[in-house]
């Protein structure tokens, strides 16, 4: 009896070892970048309880967390929502850490993956690389989700712009190479009045985030049999949430 225990035991253990290093043969072996001042990480799990209707994941930053709240009121009833929203890049060692923590937590439809927002003067080569590993991470962990590449939108400031058009060529040269479809939020936000519809140098007014989370709510419906037309779900709150409660 005991030797069976103990042979279980060790089963698990080479199995959790495997899980454990499969995000390490992905993350980067190093990287040229300095983190900002301020990391930091943001994912809200909506009906986190709710395993039988499909779920979307959307990945990405500042930009991800100011529309994830429009897209769950778009889909909400025929999906549920979780959101990671982070600043580290995709160079950064952690942020395979991380996105591992994401990915293992429940089971994911569709995946809305972007980042480079916070990677504009990183190392292209670096980033390319990163990048690309973290989409064939995605797809590893999560084979069944339908996965699009969210490209970066464009900002008030033309330099920086610029910079982002740069990080785009790749995501656009990515999705080509692996087969995989695009939400393309800066062709959609690029000729808009900056002074109307941009906050700041990086982020919008509500006008605009409402574009973009249409724009991904449309894309999520496109998809053949990913909805639950029919399971009028409803969202429920915490009184436990950060704030009180969730909105």
């Amino acid at each position: 009896m005991r030797t069976t225990i103990l042979s279980a035991c060790l089963v698990l253990a080479v199995f959790s070892a495997a899980a454990e290093e499969l995000y390490r043969q992905y993350q980067p072996a190093r990287t040229s970048r300095t983190r900002e001042s301020t990391e930091w990480s943001i994912t809200y799990t909506y009906n986190a309880v709710d395993s039988k209707n499909p779920r979307l994941l959307l990945i990405g930053d500042s930009i991800c967390n100011g529309y994830q709240g429009t897209v769950r009121a778009k889909l909400g009833k025929v999906m549920n929502i979780t959101f990671w929203a982070t600043s580290k890049c995709v160079t950064d060692k952690d942020y395979f850490r991380e996105l591992d923590l994401i990915l293992s937590a429940y089971r994911y439809d569709i995946i809305s993956f972007n980042n480079g927002l916070h990677s504009l003067t990183t190392s292209r080569e670096e980033w390319k690389n990163a990048y690309r590993a973290a989409v064939d991470f995605i797809r590893k962990k999560c084979p069944d989700a339908k996965l699009f590449l969210t490209n970066n939108t464009p900002l008030k400031d033309p330099k920086k712009t610029a910079q982002a058009k740069e990080l785009n060529s790749i995501i656009a040269e990515t999705a080509k190479l692996k087969n995989l479809p695009v939400i393309d939020l800066f062709s959609l936000m690029d000729p808009l009045d900056r002074n109307k519809f941009w906050s700041d140098t990086y982020h919008f007014r509500k006008p605009a985030v409402e574009l973009q989370a249409e724009r991904i709510a449309q894309t999520v419906r496109s998809v053949p049999n990913a909805l639950n037309p029919k399971a009028n779900i409803i969202q429920r709150g915490t009184e436990t949430g950060p704030s009180g409660a969730l909105r």
